[in-house]
């Protein structure tokens, strides 16, 4: 395809009102701290079924909870399968990572190779939950470091709509980060949302964000707010979500009856398809891939991730982005718009 500027899929319905919501910001005299990103953080609240909170970025949640559990020279055990934001919050937090193998099945942290990293040392996991489904041993990880009383975070920044047996993610461990990054199944060019059912979490990352308003004991806080601009446009986002999971799970179907080298969901498993993953097709057109180089490949120490390797050598990602121009095509034809 020539470089072309692809729009924006934002429907006129969607945009007018916005614009409203836009001007309730306005005639508020708020542009940060307001009643929209309230009302953003109850629908999402909502839809997760958790306590939600707002912040400028996934990352900044994900920070938000490893500053919270205080990792600050203790090990914490992430997939090398991930992107490097987990790193670098892991470091900014002052802890030292340490990687994992994942499973080649659904391409996230082995709950096998995890169970072998734990230490003494260990003080949080990070799961990540990879291409719009869940892990799929995130009940037994869960378990297992209930158990161990260690932190269990979660990464959910592909999984905005993904379910396994009714839960969605970050609703299994402390709490969980999604991002709002431009590409996300839920855009909003930039945002965060971090969810906990800890109260004791909720309150602490309330002052995380603000600077430690009243409350400057909490030394790790700084400015991680959300502004309502971008809070007005999450909302009208929820509201399209639906359509978006919709569009993409009619479009997943189709994928299915093409390719039978890709990810088998559990059942129960409901999957949001930020990606379609499949292993050792050639194709004629491909989106990035899930994450372009590991971890491992960029973090110092001796790792044996065979796993890990594999799955970086041979999956590959088929157009599932919400727009895509050739959606509409039969099953036959998708096949030779694809495959070579």
């Amino acid at each position: 395809m020539e470089d072309e500027f692809m729009k924006i899929p934002f429907e006129k319905k969607y945009r007018e009102e916005y614009y409203k919501l836009l001007n309730q910001v306005f005639d508020s005299s708020f542009l940060s701290e307001g009643k929209m990103t309230e009302r953003f953080e109850e629908i999402f609240g909502n839809y997760v079924k958790s306590k939600a909170l707002a912040l400028a970025s996934g990352g900044a949640a994900l920070l938000a909870l490893l500053e919270y559990v205080n990792i600050k020279g203790k090990e914490v055990i992430l997939p090398s399968n991930t992107f490097m934001a987990d790193i670098r919050a892991v470091e900014r937090a002052g802890g030292i990572p340490v990687l994992a193998d994942c499973n080649k099945e659904d391409l996230c942290l082995s709950f096998e190779d995890l169970k072998k990293k734990i230490t003494s040392k260990t003080k949080a996991v990070i799961l990540v939950h990879i291409g719009g489904h869940l892990a799929f041993q995130v009940y037994e990880i869960a378990g297992y470091l209930r158990k161990k009383n260690i932190p269990l975070i979660e990464d959910c920044a592909h999984a905005h709509g993904a379910l396994y047996k009714g839960k969605a993610g970050g609703t299994f461990g402390i709490g969980g980060a999604y991002s709002f990054y431009a590409t996300k199944n839920l855009p909003l060019g930039e945002g965060g949302m971090l969810v906990s059912n800890n109260q004791d979490l909720i309150k602490w990352v309330k002052k995380f964000r603000n600077y430690g308003k009243f409350d400057y004991k909490v030394k790790q806080a700084f400015n991680f707010r959300i502004n309502e601009v971008t809070a007005a446009l999450g909302i009208i986002q929820m509201k399209r979500l639906p359509k978006i999971l919709n569009w993409k799970r009619k479009l997943a179907r189709k994928f299915d009856k093409i390719f039978t080298r890709r990810i088998y969901f559990p059942k129960e498993m409901q999957s949001s398809f930020y990606k379609y993953i499949i292993f050792d097709y050639l194709l004629k057109e491909e989106t990035g891939k899930v994450f372009e180089d590991m971890c491992h490949l960029f973090v110092k120490g001796k790792w044996n991730l065979p796993n890990s390797e594999w799955v970086r050598n041979h999956h590959k990602c088929v157009p599932i982005y919400y727009g895509w121009d050739k959606a509409d095509k039969s099953i036959e034809d998708l096949k030779m718009v694809l495959l070579k």
